[in-house]
């Protein structure tokens, strides 16, 4: 009989997106690497110390950037409450990171300390997920919109321009910001902020590339810029950031 929840720990090469469903409530971290999610609309990148939390039954992209080792945990949705939404990315504290960490030694939650364990778990980590990150890009809905998202992707280390944007995907730049404030409720500018933001955040759990670099090549020319725009998204400097991976 399987468990009411249980855990396993893997790790995962470089792989495209593909969708992932599952019969029950997910809950995934990374210890190292970087993983995306996209669902509901919504792109979400990540990295150590975050995890993600997935509904039963609700299928997500998930693309692989770089090598990742995973913790996972599984709920089964008949003894545990839906999450607050279908997939959100929060921060863990050191308790749910403590909890996670005793979870993966005891596997499932087949007795009593293990049913406790794991129940306090779903606990912490749901009331966390009522606060996700704010490290998020929109994925877009309609095709133009979603071809002009992958187009600046392709150009963060550029300087790239929103006009050649709307070139490219074939629309005037005034109908292609129309879609952008229609389907994102951002601007193109303020979308292109979040998708450096998010690459350098990739860039930092990578490895220990300098943060200047890291700057430049996510299409910055200067330190204290994207110093600024990253605090401003995520409440911490860059090397903040980076420290919050390692326990």
């Amino acid at each position: 009989m399987t468990p009411a929840a249980y855990t396993f720990v893997r790790t995962f090469p470089r792989a495209p997106a593909r969708e992932l469903c599952v019969d029950r409530h997910y809950l995934l971290c990374a210890s190292a690497g970087a993983l995306r999610l996209e669902g509901g609309g919504q792109s979400w990148l990540l990295p150590p110390a975050r995890a993600a939390l997935i509904e039963a039954g609700r299928a997500v992209r998930v693309s692989i950037p770089q090598p990742v080792t995973t913790a996972s945990v599984l709920f089964d949705p008949a003894g545990t409450p839906s999450p607050p939404a279908a997939l959100t990315v929060f921060d863990l504290s050191p308790l749910a990171g403590a909890l996670l960490a005793e979870c993966a030694e005891i596997k499932d939650s087949s007795d009593g300390y293990g049913g406790t364990l794991f129940t306090t778990l779903a606990a912490v980590t749901w009331r966390l997920a009522e606060r996700p990150s704010p490290v998020v890009v929109p994925a877009g809905s309609s095709p133009e919109l979603r071809r002009a998202l992958r187009l600046t992707e392709e150009r963060l280390g550029e300087q790239v321009r929103f006009e050649r944007i709307a070139e490219l995907v074939g629309l005037a730049p005034r109908s292609l910001a129309r879609r952008f404030s229609d389907e994102t409720r951002m601007t193109w500018r303020e979308v292109l902020r979040r998708m450096r933001v998010l690459r350098a955040v990739e860039e930092l759990a990578a490895g220990d590339t300098p943060v200047t670099r890291i700057a430049f090549a996510v299409g910055y020319t200067s330190l204290s810029a994207f110093n600024a725009a990253f605090r401003q998204l995520t409440g911490r400097t860059p090397t903040e950031y980076r420290a919050s991976f390692r326990p």
